[in-house]
């Protein structure tokens, strides 16, 4: 495989999209950088100040910190500032902030350019809203991963019940509808669909069944 080569990955909330940039990276033999964690990252920082959200704050602690990835037996651990958060940052207090920490500018700024010195060298997967296009609009592969609000709320469901939480699916379809109408309008990057990406409803697929039509589209741009 060329080494400088770009697989971007953009869709909504619950599409899948870091399960399947994972295993399509693995299988490729590319590095895979989720930028979902990073954003998460930032705003678990942001919670552990203990202050109430602002632009200033969020943006302040985004040009600070230092975010890594060190895969370990399948799992992508994160890092901020050499404390490992790989779980902290999925809770669902982080959940509810994310969204509004990554439409500040600054802090969308300050993580770009932490994503194109970890994706300088090529060899990537990188997953996010806004990777096709604005991080790497260059890339030669990109991908808008989406699915139904009711079964990216079913697969989200299913993951929290196997942590033995109790769902309720309707709230959950509603909280995932509104956090793609956030992502879709906010000012600074909204997600949308690259021109030249390939669009891929997941609704109907099993994970193996995206992870191998995504490896069969990278391999016809190569």
């Amino acid at each position: 495989m060329e080494k400088g080569f770009v697989v971007a990955i953009d869709g909504p909330a619950g599409a899948g999209k870091s399960t399947i940039a994972k295993l399509a990276a693995g299988k490729l033999d590319f590095a895979y950088i989720d930028t979902g964690a990073m954003y998460r990252a930032v705003t678990w920082k942001l919670l552990q100040t203990g202050k109430t959200f602002s632009a200033e704050l969020a943006g302040k602690l985004a040009n600070e910190i230092n975010i890594e990835f060190r895969p370990e037996n399948a799992v992508n651990r994160v890092f901020v500032d050499g404390m490992e958060v790989t779980e902290a940052i999925r809770t669902a207090a982080v959940t509810g902030l994310v969204s509004k920490v990554a439409a500040v500018p600054d802090v969308r700024t300050a993580m770009v350019d932490q994503q194109r010195r970890m994706g300088n060298e090529g060899g990537i997967v990188m997953d996010g809203r806004d990777i096709g296009t604005v991080v790497f609009p260059q890339a030669q592969c990109k991908i808008f991963l989406t699915a139904t609000v009711e079964e990216r709320a079913r697969r989200r469901g299913k993951e929290l019940e196997a942590k033995g939480e109790t769902v309720d699916y309707q709230k959950l379809q509603a909280e995932i509808a509104l956090r793609d109408k956030q992502d879709s309008e906010r000012e600074v990057s909204p997600l949308r669909q690259a021109e030249d990406a390939v669009y891929l409803d997941t609704s109907d697929m099993n994970i193996e069944q995206v992870t191998n039509k995504i490896l069969e589209l990278v391999k016809e741009k190569l």
